[in-house]
């Protein structure tokens, strides 16, 4: 798979947002609440032309004051009402578009913890994240103001289009020659604009990666001395990047002129032809006022309605991603009666838990990577007896790590067992082995916090004397003394303001603090 690419649809299609029923089903009271709103918000602006009508042919026309106290108040009236609605519209869209991407966040985060070891492996950090935060961002905000846009948009354009028959049917029938080709005019250019725009984010992610292997690898390319070539292809990318700028910016050039275009010829049109049934007197001066307030007001509910519609479909791709992270499942799972009797990572039923002795067998273990095509192990046996200290030797791709990983249960194999204590590990849940597991990373990884922070990662309910006496089995006490902060100095982003052997030494004492078998 290539994760820089961006799949997108050319059509609507219901089925990736159907898959995201369950996440909209919460909050329908408030989005019926939105879509209330924004109807009494366009009944409201549809009203205004109305008002404006009766001005010019009651008080300009007849040059009379009457009734002008109750015009005031009723218009008036209206627009208190349509503030109080878009008021209320936006706090109520401001929650579910907080609140819909929170869920979605959350419920990736929490099915994250659950894959296995191999979709890391395999999956980039940064598309992890482009899923998590910026795709769960967009979902939040089309649905609390695009699709409502959407319903607003639909009622004013209907609501104008019954106004002006209404008004007058044969000035409608000009705004219905004129108005269906401005929106196919923007349907084609909001679909030109959409590809392009897609090209545009495929290439800035290119950008960020590079940015990213530029500032994370700057020691390594200083050391081989390849600056050059990094600039080079950062240059590529940025030249990629803004020749789509470029197009984008045409493509707007040439689609808003030719809009202000057709608008001034449909004003025209209006005014030319109003013009003349005024002076024969067959309408009056307030309906020509008022049909060309709708006919003017009506470009962009139908230009919304493009953008809109464009950004739903180009969303449905960022929508299949996400789903299908969160239908991922692990590589490595439970099985239902191990779960009943062991519980699961997040209810774990610990009473249920043996003591472990630390027995481990491989019995003819054959393994090959998902991914892969030729057997890492085959019919692979050893044996450690509890207590054994091993170390495993071989050259570079004999399969240590694997050996590992398997142990771990980061993997299980293609074929064979490997017993714990004599049994089955597939027989226990991943919880109880490894919690009775400590491991150290060739490279250690640190979370952002203190050192104290980092160690207590081994045992969350340790108290600070624990955490100074594993500190001080593998003599870290000494370095961290150094510190003026001591143990509360923080690491960094990833412990970068620490050396590399002294990430490794506060990783061995989270190791000794959890205290494994």
């Amino acid at each position: 798979m290539n994760y820089y690419e961006e799949e997108g649809y050319s059509s609507f299609n219901i089925r990736p947002w159907l898959k995201l029923k369950r996440f909209f089903k919460p909050y329908t009271g408030k989005l019926i609440g939105l879509t209330i709103m924004m109807f009494i918000t366009a009944l409201m602006d549809l009203s205004i032309p109305l008002f404006q009508k009766y001005a010019v042919d009651n008080f300009i026309a007849k040059s009379s004051l009457e009734g002008l106290k109750v015009f005031v108040g009723a218009y008036g009236a209206v627009l208190i009402t349509m503030a109080l609605a878009v008021t209320i519209f936006i706090r109520l869209a401001i929650v579910v578009e907080m609140h819909i991407g929170m869920d979605l966040r959350k419920e990736i985060f929490e099915h994250l913890q659950n894959l296995s070891l191999s979709y890391y492996n395999t999956t980039p950090v940064g598309y992890i994240l482009a899923r998590t935060l910026s795709d769960t961002n967009k979902i939040g905000s089309m649905i609390a103001w695009g699709l409502v846009d959407v319903f607003w948009s639909l009622a004013y354009v209907t609501g104008a289009f019954v106004a002006m028959l209404m008004l007058n049917v044969r000035l409608t029938l000009i705004v219905g020659l004129v108005v269906p080709i401005m929106a196919v005019i923007t349907v084609y250019f909001q679909n030109k604009i959409l590809l392009t725009s897609r090209e545009m984010r495929k290439v800035n992610s290119k950008m960020t990666g590079a940015f990213n292997e530029g500032i994370t690898g700057a020691k390594t390319s200083k050391t081989l001395v390849i600056e050059d070539k990094n600039l080079l292809e950062f240059k590529d990318i940025s030249k990629a990047l803004e020749g789509s700028a470029v197009n984008l910016a045409r493509l707007n050039a040439l689609y808003i002129p030719i809009i202000v275009f057709f608008g001034s010829v449909l004003t025209a049109l209006v005014l030319a032809r109003g013009g003349i049934l005024a002076m024969d007197g067959i309408i009056q001066i307030g309906t020509l006022s008022a049909f060309l307030s709708y006919a003017v007001n009506i470009f962009e509910p139908v230009q919304q309605l493009a953008r809109t519609f464009a950004e739903i479909i180009s969303l449905q791709a960022n929508i299949e991603r996400v789903t299908d992270l969160l239908e991922k499942e692990p590589l490595i799972k439970d099985r239902e009666d191990v779960i009943e009797v062991y519980g699961d990572n997040i209810n774990p039923k610990r009473e249920n838990w043996e003591e472990i002795k630390g027995e481990i067998e491989f019995k003819n273990v054959t393994f090959k990577y998902p991914d892969g095509d030729e057997e890492v192990l085959k019919n692979f046996n050893l044996y450690i007896p509890a207590g054994t200290n091993v170390a495993i030797v071989g050259e570079t791709g004999a399969g240590k790590s694997t050996l590992v990983n398997l142990a771990c249960r980061f993997y299980e194999p293609t074929e064979g067992q490997i017993l714990i204590d004599g049994k089955d590990y597939r027989e226990r849940s991943q919880l109880w082995l490894h919690s009775n597991i400590g491991y150290v990373l060739q490279t250690p990884h640190l979370f952002s916090g203190t050192i104290k922070d980092n160690i207590r990662y081994g045992n969350l309910v340790a108290s600070d004397e624990d955490i100074m006496e594993a500190a001080r089995i593998v003599s870290l006490d000494t370095i961290i003394n150094k510190f003026e902060k001591g143990y509360d100095t923080h690491v960094g982003e990833g412990g970068d303001r620490l050396s590399t052997g002294e990430k490794q030494l506060i990783s061995i004492a989270r190791a000794i603090l959890a205290n494994p078998k």
